[in-house]
């Protein structure tokens, strides 16, 4: 019988060591029962059914107690504390964040800090007081190793190293493994390439058919052949004896896939090999990992220390490599959680490995909770003497094998065979451990045969499909984790709905994912129908990001459940203001994008010439920006509010405003184009009349009969009209037609204007479209100024079109053609391709990263009307259009507008 010493030990004590001499009993009687000729078959397979049922009797009695026991000894916890070793990484990081909350939501008092020497928890009592829990992330271990001693840990303590596992699969040289190179084994005699620990400077690659396969794998593979590489991801919460769990989360690789992927292990193996030989191949997996930890630890066994940490666990990644058949060999062990396979753009990675540890600390929750009680010893009867250390891991063995989650057990398994099932000695603490697996796994085949597979433990789930989403309402409409290149503020909380980000001059877009806390609920960002992913351009100035928690359950309209804000600042380009002397740089484009590759990129100085002195002849004379820095070599030297763009042998003169309104007098200026062609009207309405009372993202046609007191007409057709099919869209010519229509009476003059232009859909047969358009419409002599293209569209963003380098070039040479063309036409231009080519990063809000103008509320500062500072001139205007990029290029339309006799019609080139 068991005996243990205590002050309160009590009738449970007692009650738990009735049942293990009833285990020791019943085992004995089994033993003169026949043997099966494999001892892998779980021996209730083949013993008379009548010691099978007292067997699963007296198991259930004694579980019972256990179960009993493990409530009794929680009273009286010590302190939950948990400190958290973060390493390289930032407060901001997912996983940091993950422990935080979830570890929160346990009760715990976390404690954050770099190292194990800079907590205050750590530096005295050899790192062993004050705290319950210790996780050290990747970039800290070291330091927790060093620093905290291991043989000193309290029982209640748990760690996330387990010291003996990181030494046995440590990089012994060249990759060898540690426990090879401290033992007599060959490569042939375990699953597993003796190169397989530490960092290996070979990729690992799948083979292209099973013709590869490994010398390890039989000779004759098992249809269908299973060639992969799979990530498997094992938990091991006790070395001696063993213990470990395997996540039902894998990442796969085959020869079709460029990337891995995660999946369901089980659902995996089913998908390639169907239900009877998948089961085979899951057994083999378990066997084959089972077989190398056991290998590994009893390699150093001599090393064994008198106290332990019995609740350390330690997570390892195993990488198996299947070259036609179930049997995998492992090619890499990493005493870490690692998904290298999976795409960082997708955030794949870090979502897997924040499932998996939250996973795992909820499969832990209740053995860090838990206390025994100090005993005073044991002493050995005619059953089984158990330590303090030994009681523990029954407890815990027991709530792991009884509590539902993603890991099932790997080892010890039902079918293990103990080290004295064949003598007459006492039973250990592995064949308890036996007996307890063997329990739940007739538990659940029990389970089965009454079609109660839904209530299933943890072990051993059943087969499934591959859809893993849950169907059903969306009851918990929370985020789980925003995903993304940016740093929250305030750290990313599911219950908190509003956050600010603020990233530098130079980051122009960031990729973001959010992840639902249930997978009943969809997410969609900005809209309904938006991606749950998605690369979005950050304007400089405000962004807002908006991301739907969608309910898509029966209904034909996703219902929104919750509305999540991110709103990112972009910070200007950094400015050095000029106090004295100083040098002009000048630049034509950008060295991030070089679009003409036989010009010289970023700040040249600049020579002045006389020539500069004249008036600019035309909208589209070559031209840089220039820029006062003190030095042309160092960009961050410059004052960028300075920043101006100088044609190379002219000027544009600015139209002040008397000089504008009179210009404008009597004429109707007509736009025809997408935004940044309305971008450039509202400019033009709010310098004319000094105010912009009236605006709006219009997709349709706009008549503005109000401006310059009355005297003047704007107008304004969108086109293309993208969102529509294509043979519903209205082709130019209709567009084009409807403008003209809209803004009568016209007359044949260049008191008529005609603004045509865009981005990038503007090509020389829509030039041959307003020709013929208005030789028809009897208007041949009004004035056409053409917007030609701009920079946009370079950014990879999901859902519209994304131009690659060459074709961004190719885009300057069809803007080249399209000023050839419009000069034929005696058209004026306005080379907006040039102005936006050098300051592409310079946009404003707006997926397609073309818009350099954006509309804001205005709030009058009563300023006054003389001031040639356009950021400054409305005074009691409700609207206001900014961004210098856009003012510039609206400003020389301005200056082209007015540059002649307004009752002459401009000749023709």
């Amino acid at each position: 019988m068991l005996l243990l010493r205590s002050r309160s030990s009590g009738p449970l004590l007692l009650l738990l060591g009735a049942a293990v001499c009833l285990f020791y009993q019943n085992r004995n009687r089994l033993r003169s029962g026949p043997r099966p000729p494999s001892a892998a078959l779980d021996v209730q397979s083949w013993r008379p059914p009548e010691e099978v049922l007292l067997e699963e009797t007296r198991t259930r009695r004694w579980i019972s107690s256990l179960e009993a026991l493990h409530v009794q000894v929680w009273s009286q916890r010590p302190p939950r504390r948990a400190v958290v070793l973060t390493g390289h990484h930032l407060v901001s990081d997912p996983e940091v964040q993950l422990y935080q909350q979830v570890l929160q939501q346990m009760d715990y008092e976390v404690q954050l800090s770099r190292y194990a020497e800079t907590s205050t928890l750590l530096r005295a009592d050899h790192g062993v007081r004050g705290w319950s829990l210790l996780v050290c992330l990747s970039s800290s271990e070291r330091s927790c190793l060093r620093r905290v001693s291991f043989s000193h840990l309290q029982h209640h303590q748990t760690v996330n190293l387990l010291p003996r596992i990181i030494e046995a699969f440590s990089d012994a040289g060249e990759g060898l493994c540690h426990f090879y190179s401290q033992s007599h084994l060959t490569g042939s005699e375990l699953p597993m390439m003796p190169h397989a620990c530490g960092l290996t400077n070979q990729k690992l690659q799948v083979p292209q058919d099973p013709a590869g396969a490994d010398r390890h794998s039989p000779a004759r593979a098992p249809p269908p052949a299973l060639v992969a590489m799979v990530n498997t991801y094992v938990l091991v919460t006790s070395v001696k004896p063993l213990t470990s769990f395997l996540h039902d989360i894998s990442v796969v690789m085959t020869n079709q896939e460029q990337r891995g992927r995660p999946i369901k292990l089980r659902n995996f193996l089913l998908q390639r090999l169907g239900p009877p030989t998948s089961h085979d191949a899951l057994g083999q997996i378990k066997k084959v990992i089972g077989d190398v930890l056991l290998a590994a630890l009893s390699t150093n066994d001599k090393q064994e220390t008198l106290s332990r940490c019995v609740l350390c666990y330690q997570l390892l990644t195993f990488t198996l490599l299947f070259s036609g058949s179930i049997t995998p060999v492992i090619i890499q062990v990493e005493t870490d959680l690692t998904f290298s396979s999976l795409s960082r753009d997708t955030f794949d990675g870090q979502i897997t490995k924040d499932l998996i540890l939250e996973d795992t600390l909820h499969f832990l929750s209740s053995e860090t909770q838990t206390e025994v009680r100090q005993y005073g010893g044991c002493r050995q009867t005619d059953g089984i003497c158990l330590s303090e250390d030994e009681f523990l891991l029954l407890l815990q063995f027991q709530r792991q094998m009884k509590t539902p989650s993603a890991f099932q057990l790997l080892y010890p398994s039902s079918s293990s065979s103990s080290s004295s099932s064949s003598s007459s000695g006492p039973l250990r603490v592995s064949d308890l451990l036996i007996r307890i697996s063997r329990y739940y796994e007739l538990q659940r085949n029990q389970s089965y045969i009454t079609d109660e597979s839904e209530e299933r433990t943890n072990q051993e789930p059943a087969l499934s499909s591959s859809q893993d989403l849950t169907e059903g309402p969306c009851v918990d409409p929370l985020l789980r984790q925003i995903y993304s290149d940016l740093t929250l503020i305030p750290p990313f909380s599911p219950r908190v709905k509003e956050y600010r980000a603020e990233v530098t001059f130079d980051t122009v877009m960031v990729r973001i994912r959010p992840q639902p806390v249930s997978s009943a609920c969809r997410v969609h960002l900005d809209e309904h129908r938006g991606p749950r992913m998605a690369n979005y351009p950050v304007g400089l100035g405000n962004s807002r990001i908006s991301i739907l928690v969608t309910d898509d359950d029966g209904e034909p309209e996703s219902v929104v459940m919750t509305i999540y804000t991110v709103r990112v600042y972009r910070e200007s380009r950094p400015s050095l203001p000029m106090f004295g002397d100083h040098v002009t740089c000048g630049f034509v484009q950008d060295c991030g994008l070089p679009v003409q590759p036989g010009r010289s990129c970023g700040l040249q100085p600049l020579i002045r010439t006389q020539s500069s002195l004249q008036t600019c002849s035309s909208g589209h004379v070559p031209g840089r920006w220039v820029v006062p820095c003190l030095s042309c070599s160092d960009n961050r030297t410059c004052d960028w509010r300075e920043v101006a763009w100088q044609p190379d042998s002219c000027y544009h003169p600015l139209v002040d405003r008397p000089l504008l309104q009179d210009c404008l007098t009597d004429r109707k200026v007509l736009f025809i184009g997408d935004s940044t062609n309305r971008g450039m009207m509202y400019f033009l309405m709010e310098r004319v009349n000094s105010s912009l009372e009236d605006w709006g993202k219009a997709h349709d046609t706009l008549v503005y009969r109000n401006l310059n007191g009355g005297q003047t007409l704007v107008s304004y057709s969108y086109y293309p009209q993208f969102w529509m099919e294509k043979n519903q869209r209205p082709t130019f010519r209709q567009a084009l037609l409807q403008l003209i229509d809209r803004s009568r009476p016209l007359v044949n003059s260049n008191l008529t204007v005609l603004v045509v232009g865009g981005v990038q859909w503007l090509n020389t047969n829509h030039l041959r479209t307003v020709r013929e358009v208005l030789n028809r419409e009897s208007l041949s002599d009004v004035l056409v100024l053409v917007k030609s293209l701009g920079m946009g569209f370079h950014l990879p963003v999901d859902g519209i079109r994304s131009l690659s380098l060459k074709e961004v070039q190719d885009l300057y040479r069809e803007n080249q053609n399209i000023i050839t063309a419009a000069k034929h036409h005696g058209y004026e231009v306005i080379d907006t391709f040039s102005i936006t080519m050098g300051r592409y990063k310079e946009f404003l809000q707006g997926r397609c990263a073309c818009h350099f103008h954006e509309v804001e509320k205005f709030w009058s500062s009563g300023l006054s009307d003389d001031t040639t500072d356009q950021e400054a001139w409305p005074k009691g205007s409700s609207y206001h259009v900014r961004g210098p990029v856009n003012q510039v290029y609206s400003e020389i339309l301005l200056s082209r507008l007015c540059s002649k006799t307004r009752n002459r019609t401009p000749e023709r080139e």
